[in-house]
């Protein structure tokens, strides 16, 4: 039986979340549709604008993105402490760059309301707060947002996207780090480029375009603030599940070369230390990351992990828990 979206975030195993939307119709969310001809490139740029003013607003940061053609993939990770930090101020200011709120609110905010207006309108903003670190409101203002204008410019009303969007939790470090690559990679195993660094919209080619700043005054400043999945005391940009950004791009790279040219079981020895120190075998690492039709699991990461997921959720078991003790 289907679940709620909500039943699937269990943020005392994981704040990590790994979430994918795909159209409905045969027009394409993004690039160039070979049944009408149109060309829809520009939307690309919405998926990202949007997503840059969601993670400025919410208590939510994102550590991967890939905008292909006719869905989306994004990485994330809740922070409910972000969100418990905020003023009353600042939530209700986060909360109405989306939403027109309620004059009650208005007028506390103007210090015009008495005592039990006060009261009402600290309630008002309490429910705020709790949808600022909400997964099923950061994907309702993106979806819909994205509907609404792609509804509007092909002059059509209804369903927009195929279905509720898919969520996977992401149990432990190993799991973050092979989704995130997996999701960089989109492009590469579309055969839409030939490198990471040559994938537009993916979060791999922003940390290289990052990089390339440094020496770079005249580049493009970035439009999404990226978490590097990192742990505490590392920058972001510095640190990615524990191993070193330029690690991390050069396992990414060297995983698509390899599965760009259908290679068995080879990477360089470079990128196999870099698996070996965190524990993972390289040979499951480049089957999870080869294009075929795999059903993402509710979750994925060590066999404890799943256990103390399914018991935080209600379930007796995970699907896919085979899929996953490989990658651990």
């Amino acid at each position: 039986m289907t679940r709620a979206r909500h039943t699937h975030v269990s943020l005392e195993s994981t704040p990590y979340y790994h979430c994918v939307c795909r159209c409905v119709r045969r027009a394409f969310l993004c690039g160039r549709d070979a049944y009408s001809g149109q060309d829809y490139e520009h939307r690309r740029q919405w998926v990202v604008e949007r997503l840059a003013s969601l993670v400025d607003a919410f208590a939510i940061e994102l550590c991967a993105y890939a905008v292909m053609s006719n869905h989306y993939h994004v990485v994330i990770k809740i922070n409910r402490d972000q969100a418990a930090s905020w003023s009353d101020e600042e939530v209700a200011e986060r909360w109405m760059r989306f939403f027109k709120g309620p004059s009650l609110v208005a007028l506390w905010l103007d210090g015009q309301s008495n005592a039990a207006e006060a009261m009402r309108a600290r309630e008002i903003i309490a429910t705020w707060r709790a949808r600022l670190f909400d997964l099923g409101w950061f994907m309702k203002c993106l979806n819909e947002h994205l509907a609404r204008r792609a509804n509007q410019e092909d002059a059509c009303k209804g369903r927009f996207w195929e279905s509720r969007y898919r969520c996977q939790a992401l149990l432990d470090e190993r799991a973050v780090l092979s989704c995130m690559a997996y999701v960089d990679l989109n492009p590469v195993r579309a055969c839409m480029a030939h490198t990471p660094e040559e994938s537009d919209y993916t979060s791999v080619k922003q940390r290289v375009c990052t990089l390339k700043r440094k020496t770079d005054s005249a580049e493009m400043p970035e439009l999404i603030a990226l978490a590097g999945a990192s742990s505490p005391g590392n920058g972001p940009d510095t640190s990615v599940c524990g191993i070193q950004l330029l690690d991390y791009l050069e396992l990414v790279d060297d995983t698509g070369r390899a599965v760009l040219q259908g290679k068995r079981g080879t990477i360089t020895e470079e990128a196999a230390g870099i698996l070996a120190r965190l524990g993972i075998d390289h040979r499951a690492w480049l089957t999870h990351m080869k294009p075929g039709q795999h059903r993402q699991p509710v979750a994925t990461g060590s066999m404890s992990c799943l256990m103390r997921y399914a018991r935080s959720t209600g379930r007796c078991w995970i699907a896919g828990w085979r899929a996953a003790a490989a990658l651990s």
